[in-house]
């Protein structure tokens, strides 16, 4: 009987060994050229989520990526422990054959149809639930590439192909003037890098940790901002990087603009 899920399952792993999501792809990799299975970021993250499911190769992958049980990953109530692939043909009869071996014909013909029906009912909520999947819209999101937005946009500047790229979402995007992907690991482990950023231009003076993208003579950062008297102090969730102090306002010969973050997500994998 399935109990869990395979996100739930994900998260019990990555909290107890203390896994990040970028672990678990840097582990995977020998594997991916062992099985020529690919999965990236976005594919472990809505695995992660539960926004969708593996399939049975990426399952597979995961499970030996991670040294457990397929059933067990998919979420049965079953021992985590992975039996190795070379000793896999010579495990003990599962209990269930044993059992029909037993029966008398009559019965086994009972125990395959209850099985087979089973089995219908299984596929039909399997196909509904991809059904789902492959009819859900996706929405285009023009990003913005750090060059560009360290280059000055809001004074003048315009995109054009070569400073922009387009991702897909599942959710519908909020108001936003910019969207920007995240670089580096300052913000984990709320925001990894690769995840978008929809950004605004509210033309705040005063700030008190709120989330935003500030450009400061063409250097570019995603940080908690905070209002301070000589001027701003910018914050990393990461609390390895030291925080980094702006004058505010600017001299006159200094470019800042800030802009606020109303919203993320993780591009859908195409």
């Amino acid at each position: 009987m399935q109990r869990s899920s395979t996100s739930n399952r994900l998260k019990q792993l990555m909290s107890e060994r203390n896994l990040r999501q970028v672990d678990i792809l840097e582990k995977s990799k020998s594997f991916q050229k062992e099985l020529d299975v690919k999965m990236g970021r976005s594919a472990l993250s809505q695995y992660v989520t539960g926004k969708s499911r593996p399939d049975d190769k990426k399952l597979y992958l995961l499970a030996k990526t991670l040294n457990v049980s397929e059933a067990w990953l998919m979420g049965y109530d079953v021992d985590m422990k992975r039996i190795p692939d070379e000793k896999r043909g010579t495990t003990p009869t599962p209990e269930i054959v044993s059992i029909y071996e037993k029966l008398e014909q009559p019965r086994q013909e009972k125990v395959l149809n209850f099985a087979n029906e089973q089995l219908e009912e299984q596929n039909k909520v399997i196909s509904i639930f991809d059904k789902k999947l492959e009819e859900e819209e996706l929405f285009p999101v023009q990003g913005v590439t750090y060059a560009a937005a360290a280059s000055g946009f809001g004074r003048g500047f315009e995109a054009d192909d070569y400073d922009t790229y387009t991702v897909y979402t599942d959710e519908e995007p909020p108001r936003y003037d910019y969207a920007i992907g995240i670089r580096g690991d300052s913000m984990l482990p709320k925001y990894e890098q690769g995840d978008m950023l929809y950004i605004v231009d509210r033309g705040m003076s005063t700030y008190n940790g709120q989330l935003c993208i500030v450009v400061h003579n063409g250097q570019t950062y995603f940080k908690k901002v905070y209002t301070e008297e000589d001027g701003l102090r910018l914050v990393s969730l990461n609390k390895k990087y030291n925080d980094i102090f702006i004058d505010y306002p600017p001299a006159e010969d200094t470019y800042i603009k800030i802009y606020d973050v109303v919203g993320s997500f993780t591009p859908v994998e195409m």
